[in-house]
């Protein structure tokens, strides 16, 4: 498990009004907000745009060394939001960190390897999550976490209960799936298609033979829906 980078960060404060706001975005610079469980009163600044884009390029829980008017901050990027036309950077959340105050975050999810399903039978890795959603204090806050699935055999899958949580609280169950390798394209219909063939000689032989009660009926077992990516809006919180 990694831990995160501390990227160093300078802001200037600013002004809260719409027309500033808008000057500060047409100079490039990104108006944001610092605040947190030990900071008294919210810290409106603004930060350099091409900066706060260089963070945000790497998929990882970011952690900033932040200087305001002087005074350092060790915070989290917990928000960001974006112009819908043109994907800019619009306004920033940092949330300051305090010793004994857990957070909230959602931890990204990086698969290495080639799994052996893939490489040796032709399967198909599929990733249902992308992000594992902890509570933690900042001390062991991970940069993410990275799953070797070289070992992974068609049918075979790395759960939540997998991960290495050690001084982590997991909020996703931990019977989920992360990864699991299917089998290849096309294989799942040449499955079903043999045992419909298969059920289909099984009746006959019932019709000729024993007899089925009336209002009998076996019940196959489906396939358990897969899992939907986590689309919560990455935000941390203090507990």
């Amino acid at each position: 498990m990694a831990y995160p980078e501390l990227v160093k960060l300078e802001g200037k404060k600013r002004e809260t009004s719409r027309q500033a706001n808008k000057a500060l975005r047409e100079e490039l610079r990104v108006p944001a907000v610092l605040y947190g469980p030990e900071i008294e009163e919210n810290v409106h600044f603004s930060i350099d745009e091409l900066e706060l884009e260089k963070i945000l390029r790497k998929p990882q829980t970011k952690l900033q060394e932040l200087t305001v008017d002087g005074k350092t901050y060790k915070t989290l990027l917990k928000r960001t939001e974006f112009d819908p036309v043109t994907d800019r950077p619009v306004h920033a959340d940092f949330y300051v960190l305090a010793d004994g105050h857990k957070v909230t975050i959602r931890v990204p999810i990086k698969i290495t390897g080639s799994a052996r399903g893939v490489v040796e039978d032709g399967g198909r890795v599929f990733k249902p999550m992308n992000f594992v959603r902890v509570r933690v204090l900042p001390e062991v806050i991970p940069a993410e976490f990275e799953i070797d699935i070289s070992e992974l055999g068609i049918g075979q899958s790395f759960h939540i209960s997998d991960l290495d949580l050690e001084g982590i609280i997991p909020l996703d169950d931990m019977s989920r799936t992360i990864v699991t390798i299917r089998p290849p394209k096309g294989a799942d219909f040449l499955e079903s298609l043999v045992a419909g063939v298969t059920d289909e000689a099984e009746e006959e032989v019932a019709a000729e033979g024993e007899e089925v009660a009336e209002g009998e009926e076996e019940l196959a077992e489906g396939e358990e829906p897969a899992e939907g990516e986590d689309e919560e809006s990455d935000e941390s919180t203090e507990e």
